[in-house]
Formats: structure tokens, C-alpha cells, sequence
């Protein structure tokens, strides 16, 4: 352990945070662009193989459980071999779905879609996941700001992405694969590259780094105790506000994806175009990422407590914007798609901080892949229903439903202040 601990402490820490942080600001930008093509367009493929417009959220679905799955499993490989590892295994674990997408794509098979979908669930796993790798070396005072800005990164390619349908569309028509699937063959190129990067600049390895300086290893500490859900339950028992926060963030994501991925369906069924939804869709990543610096400052400046109990107040009043918006283009989606990513940068930012704040180093990986599996489970049950709910009573009875999470997300506001 004598190599490991002299080497981060011959290092100048705030310089390798600093480093970490630009690579990582790169890596956001640019593969972000594959994680929001593939949420604006697979419910649309999903419906044009199945002819279902209630099996045309199992795309996303599928996707959401890839995530869940690859949160938890990149995360033991992090603990053991670094944030670099875990990153680059899971971008080019995404663009192999994005390939198996266009396959589908062209062979007509939802079986192929699904599969690709699960695969591609990789790609949001490690983007989401990017953010707490900025807060290994970072100071309590800057932590939510660390983060808040590599979730900020993702504003440009996550915005760039749904705005590259018409472009894939015009790809794939010109190397003859369906219009549907050309995003998805320049997202496949993009994480590949993504990977590239994150694998040549992410040295030194921030956790590494991290864990030598504390004294940890894979074989020390909380970690030699139980798997990683073990791990994880322990935690929580310990730190209860880390409990709530990841209530908190599952709700808030879960009901931002529910609603979130039938508002294509919801605007083409009322005549708009596909440039137009990609646009809605734009707008609603901008409210998600766009401004994270600034609710970072807050969580930093006022706390996390109140800054989370405001993204469940933005997700109640996106919702009922939603509920109330008819079918097309409207400024109500519009508007209400913008809050919706708003408030869920709210929400996650805050918890996701507090889940940084209060878990240990020897259990970091562990507590955070599986509070982003809690994530995407969560998620995914509200992307299995959507579908069937929006079939049988509408997109507005979703929206409403939808709000009994965003009520959740305030609660556990709430009770990360009271068991803190």
C-alpha cells in the first residue's frame, strides 16, 4: 500500500480534480449525443417495427433496465479498477447497442431492437455516472459545483442530439438503412470516440487517486464486507439521509422519463413533424443540463435540502403543464417539457451531492451505481406503464399519475433536512 499512498501524495490534488473535471467535460459533450438520440427516436423505431403504439415504450424500457444493470455492474468495476476503466467499458458497451439498432432497424425485428436497447442503457449509465467522478478529489464547499458541471456538459451534444434526427434520417436514406435508424449509426460513432478520449486523458484516475490518499483498497474497509448491495444497505442504515436523497433522485427521474418518452408519440398524433418534436425535445434537455452550474451554486450556497424540495415544486408544475397540453405542438409541452428537465436537474444535482457528501471512500462506488440502479428501475417501471396508461386513458391521465412522484421528490426534500 506504501506505492499507491506516496504516489497521491506526491501529486498536486486540486490540479488532477481540475484535469479530471476538463476531460470529463469533453466526454459529456460529446457522448451525450448518443444517449438523446436514442431517447428521441426508439419508442418512434419501436413503433414503426411492432405497429403498436402501446408496445412502443418497451424500447425505452428495455433501454432504462440496460441502465439500471450497467449501473450497478460498472460501478464494481470501478471499485476495483478506477473511474477510466468503468467509463470506457461502458461508452463502448452503448455504441454496440446503437449498432444493434440499426439492425433491427433494417431486419425489421423488435427482438434485435430490444436487445440493442438494453445494450445502449450502457451509454446513459456512464454518462449519469460521469458526474460523481468529478466529486472523488473535490471539497465539500465545491462538490455540488463540480458536479453541476459535468452534468452542465452534456448540454451540448444532449441538445445537439435530437436536432441530428433529420440529419440521420438523410444519412440513412443515402447509405440505405431506414430513416429512423441513422441517429442511432452517429451515436454508435460517437461513443466510440467518447471512449477513445476518456481512455488516453483520464490519468490519473481520480478514485484511485482518491482511495490511495484515504488508505483504501478494493480488499479494505466496508468494501471487504458483502456485495455491493450489502454495502449499499449499510450505508443507509448508518446515514439515513442517504436513504432519502435516493428516493428523491429515483422519483424525479422516474417521473420525468415516464412522461418524458411518450411526448413524441403524444405530438406526432396531433400532426407535428419530426424536426418539430426533436425540437420539444431539445428544449426539454436544455432545462435538464443547461443550467446545472447554477443549481450546483445553490446546492452549495443554501444547502441541498431546499434545492431538491424546489426540483419536486418544477416537477409538479411541468406535469401539470403537461396535462393540460393537447395533442401537437403547443406552448404547453413546450413549456412543460423545459420544466420537466428543469426540475429533475434540480432534483438530481441536490441528491446526488448529498449521496457524494455522506458516503464513505470505501463504499463510494458502491452506494452510488446502486442508488443509480434504484434509479433506472424506478424508471423503468414508469416507462413499462406509460405506454399502457397513455393507450387507455391518455397522455394527460399519465402526466397526472406522473405527479405522485414529484410529490415524492419533495418529501424526500424534506427528510434529507430531518436525518441529516
Amino acid at each position: 500500500m506504501t506505492g499507491p499512498v506516496t504516489l497521491a501524495a506526491d501529486l498536486d490534488l486540486e490540479a488532477v480534480q481540475r484535469h479530471t473535471v476538463r476531460t470529463l467535460l469533453v466526454s459529456q459533450a460529446v457522448g451525450a449525443v448518443g444517449v438523446t438520440i436514442g431517447v428521441t427516436t426508439s419508442s418512434l423505431l419501436a413503433r414503426d417495427i411492432s405497429g403498436s403504439d402501446t408496445l412502443a415504450g418497451l424500447a425505452q424500457t428495455c433501454q432504462v433496465l440496460g441502465t439500471a444493470a450497467a449501473a450497478y455492474g460498472l460501478a464494481r468495476v470501478m471499485r476495483r479498477r478506477g473511474r477510466r476503466v468503468g467509463l470506457v467499458t461502458g461508452y463502448l458497451v452503448g455504441a454496440s447497442g446503437a449498432v444493434l439498432a440499426v439492425v433491427a432497424g433494417v431486419l425489421g425485428s423488435m427482438v434485435v431492437l430490444l436487445l440493442g436497447s438494453l445494450l445502449l442503457g450502457a451509454t446513459t449509465a456512464v454518462n449519469t455516472g460521469s458526474r460523481y467522478a468529478a466529486t472523488d478529489l473535490a471539497t465539500e464547499a465545491h462538490r455540488a459545483r463540480a458536479l453541476s458541471l459535468v452534468v452542465w456538459a452534456s448540454t451540448i451534444g444532449a441538445v445537439a442530439g435530437p436536432n441530428l434526427i433529420g440529419v440521420g434520417g438523410s444519412a440513412g436514406r443515402a447509405i440505405g438503412i431506414p430513416e429512423l435508424t441513422g441517429g442511432f449509426a452517429i451515436g454508435a460513432v460517437v461513443l466510440v470516440v467518447t471512449a477513445g478520449w476518456v481512455w488516453v486523458r483520464l490519468r490519473p484516475d481520480p478514485l484511485l487517486v482518491a482511495q490511495a490518499a484515504a488508505g483504501v483498497t478494493p480488499t479494505t474497509g466496508v468494501q471487504a464486507r458483502g456485495g455491493s448491495w450489502a454495502r449499499f444497505v449499510d450505508v443507509v442504515r448508518a446515514v439515513p439521509a442517504v436513504g432519502a436523497a435516493v428516493v428523491g433522485m429515483a422519483c424525479a427521474h422516474a417521473a420525468m422519463v415516464t412522461v418524458m418518452i411518450m411526448t413524441p408519440l403524444h405530438m406526432e398524433h396531433g400532426g407535428a413533424h419530426l424536426e418539430v418534436i426533436g425540437f420539444v425535445i431539445s428544449i426539454h434537455v436544455l432545462g435538464m443540463f443547461a443550467f446545472s452550474p447554477v443549481v450546483g451554486w445553490a446546492a452549495d450556497r443554501f444547502g441541498r435540502s431546499p434545492v431538491l424540495v424546489a426540483g419536486g415544486v418544477l416537477l409538479l408544475v411541468a406535469l401539470s403543464l403537461c396535462a393540460v397540453s393537447p395533442e401537437g405542438t403547443s406552448w404547453e409541452i413546450t413549456s412543460g417539457l423545459f420544466l420537466l428537465g428543469l426540475g429533475w436537474s434540480f432534483a438530481t444535482v441536490a441528491a446526488s451531492t448529498v449521496i457524494a457528501d455522506r458516503t464513505p471512500i470505501s463504499a463510494r462506488t458502491d452506494v452510488q451505481g446502486t442508488s443509480d440502479m434504484a434509479m433506472a428501475l424506478t424508471a423503468a417501471g414508469g416507462g413499462a406503464l406509460a405506454g399502457v396508461i397513455v393507450g387507455w386513458l391518455g397522455y394527460s391521465a399519465l402526466s397526472v399519475v406522473a405527479e405522485l412522484l414529484a410529490l415524492s421528490v419533495v418529501a424526500a426534500g424534506v427528510l434529507v433536512r430531518v436525518r441529516d
